[in-house]
């Protein structure tokens, strides 16, 4: 049974569009069949604890002394581990916040990215090398090249570093721009490009959930 992991991290539980968006692609990804299976983890609702021990970033092989997560700790790893390496295909959410991503998406970032464990350290296992993730990102203004904020974007070049060159998976990135354009009076007059932004996305990311769920 094919089955996607379904990430949101946005604070925005009503009018998020990284959340509308991650909707439609699990939307879509059910479409394909019955046995198109999705497991969801909102990340703002049930929020994850920041790690609480440094030995988290390690195989516990690799730990030193003074390294000694609890039990409860690991057991949380392990678990958010296994979501991912079930998953056939992850969708995650990723909104720009204050030029970078929210801090619940980072949290779950460290507790999968371990050395000797999900990254190559001592021995050259990637276990998620070669899955598919999509990173949906909003963000309020535009990034476009050319574009003053060009350049500015740290909460997809993050996602891709980590998820795709060390992890190893293969990442698809889908952005809508503008999102505040019809919220903040200096960005009105781009509303008609905020519009455009969002159809795109939203095109891309039935293709994206269409291509992705039929291999898997």
């Amino acid at each position: 049974m094919p089955q996607l992991l379904h990430i949101d991290s946005s604070a925005d539980v009503n009018t998020s569009v990284s959340r509308a968006l991650t909707g439609l692609f699990a939307e879509t990804w059910r479409g394909l069949g019955d046995d198109h299976t999705v497991v969801r983890r909102d990340l703002h609702r049930e929020p994850l604890p920041h790690l609480t021990d440094a030995g988290l970033h390690y195989a516990a092989r690799l730990r030193v002394d003074g390294e000694a997560p609890d039990a409860a700790a690991e057991k949380l790893q392990a678990e958010l581990i296994a979501e991912v390496a079930a998953a056939d295909v992850v969708v995650i959410g990723a909104p720009m916040y204050n030029w970078s991503l929210p801090s619940t998406l980072k949290a779950w970032i460290d507790y999968i990215h371990v050395l000797g464990t999900t990254v190559p350290f001592d021995n050259p296992d990637r276990p998620f090398a070669g899955k598919p993730v999509v990173i949906v990102s909003s963000r309020g203004n535009t990034y476009a090249p050319g574009t003053p904020g060009e350049g500015t974007d740290h909460t997809v070049p993050p996602l891709q570093q980590v998820l795709g060159v060390s992890l190893g998976m293969a990442v698809e990135v889908v952005t809508a721009e503008l999102t505040l354009a019809d919220r903040l009076a200096p960005l009105a007059p781009l509303a008609g490009q905020a519009k455009e932004s969002r159809s795109a996305a939203e095109e891309s990311v039935r293709t994206l959930a269409i291509e992705l769920g039929s291999r898997a």
